[in-house]
């Protein structure tokens, strides 16, 4: 195992500095929209994740006051540090958006240059900025200046394989004051299929004196510690190995701590962790809401358990918060009399 090829070099894991901020395990939580959301993050953070990122929240909308992207923006009494991100195509406009978000004290404030959905990219917004690496500069120039806490960006190695554009780009950002570059290492037209090129999270990272955190194919604890090992970069961003597995940001810390890594969640952990995250979720957007919205996470805290299927299938037709809870409850009662 990967992990036990590592045992003892727990020294050689160094500490992710952005700005002020010494981050002592560099594995990152990923922004994710209609994911890391406020409950989520709470998650998050009761299994150490070392920093955190809001989902991403439009310029126009902040500047404009839309009452959703407020309570994206909702960070109050969360740990720190945290960064908030914001998207958008107008330079000015970011910079306005940047200089609201920072009186809510975010840590670090993050720039989409790498949402590749359809409805961003028609807006000359996320990855569509990485055709356009003048517009991308500027952007970065308004927001540093805007504001007095770190900035940094988070893109995706090029439009497409002809059009690779990550190591120039992620210079040119840090001339202008970005202070740190999460790569994704895949094109804007891979979306999220086939596989992350991590040569490229190499590249870019040996382009650049600030921190490299790379993204891209982290589905387990072994996979983090590879990239480290294999790319040279300076921090991980864990997106969709997250989902449904906060586990993997405990297990990493327990291994830095102790130079073991611990085994995976069992089937009982994952049910109680969903049973807490759909009373988090609800306590904070409400019965209807918090139910419907939690429908996805508990799909991914029981992937791959026996008989899971059923269970998600009555879920998604569960009516209301109690329904949910007995469901999940007799799920865990099952469970544990088959131990």
């Amino acid at each position: 195992m990967y992990e036990q090829a590592l045992k003892g070099q727990v020294k050689e894991v160094r500490p992710l500095h952005i700005g002020p901020y010494r981050i002592t395990a560099p594995f990152v939580g990923a922004p994710m929209a209609g994911v890391t959301d406020k409950p989520f993050r709470s998650v998050l953070q009761d299994h150490n994740c070392p920093l955190l990122f809001t989902e991403m929240i439009s310029d126009k909308a902040l500047t404009y006051g839309n009452t959703n992207t407020l309570e994206l923006l909702d960070i109050s009494g969360e740990k720190r540090p945290i960064a908030v991100q914001i998207f958008g195509s107008d330079p000015d406009f970011m910079a306005k958006a940047a200089e609201l978000v920072e009186k809510h004290e975010p840590s670090i404030i993050d720039i989409n240059m790498g949402c590749p959905a359809p409805k961003i990219v028609r807006n000359q917004e996320g990855s569509c900025l990485l055709k356009m690496p003048e517009r991308a500069v500027e952007i970065a120039q308004a927001v540093v200046k805007a504001v007095q806490v770190p900035v940094t960006v988070k893109m995706r190695t090029g439009w497409s394989k002809g059009q690779i554009v990550a190591p120039e780009l992620a210079k040119r950002l840090e001339d202008v004051g970005v202070q740190a570059i999460t790569l994704h290492g895949r094109t804007r037209d891979m979306f999220y299929s086939g596989k992350a090129d991590w040569s490229l999270i190499q590249q870019t990272a040996e382009a650049i004196s600030i921190p490299l955190i790379g993204n891209g194919d982290i589905w387990e604890p072994e996979d983090a510690l590879r990239m480290l090992e294999e790319t040279g970069c300076a921090g991980v961003m864990i997106g969709r190995g997250m989902m449904g597995n906060p586990w993997i940001f405990s297990r990493l810390l327990q291994w830095m701590e102790t130079g073991n890594m611990p085994p995976p969640p069992t089937a009982l952990e994952r049910i109680e962790q969903a049973l807490i995250h759909l009373e988090r979720m609800v306590k904070q957007k409400g019965e209807y809401r918090g139910v419907r919205e939690m429908r996805s996470h508990i799909a991914w805290y029981l992937k791959g358990i026996a008989g899971a299927s059923k269970v998600r299938s009555a879920v998604n037709e569960a009516p209301d918060y109690d329904a949910v809870v007995s469901l999940l409850k007799d799920y865990r009662k099952r469970m544990e009399a088959s131990l």
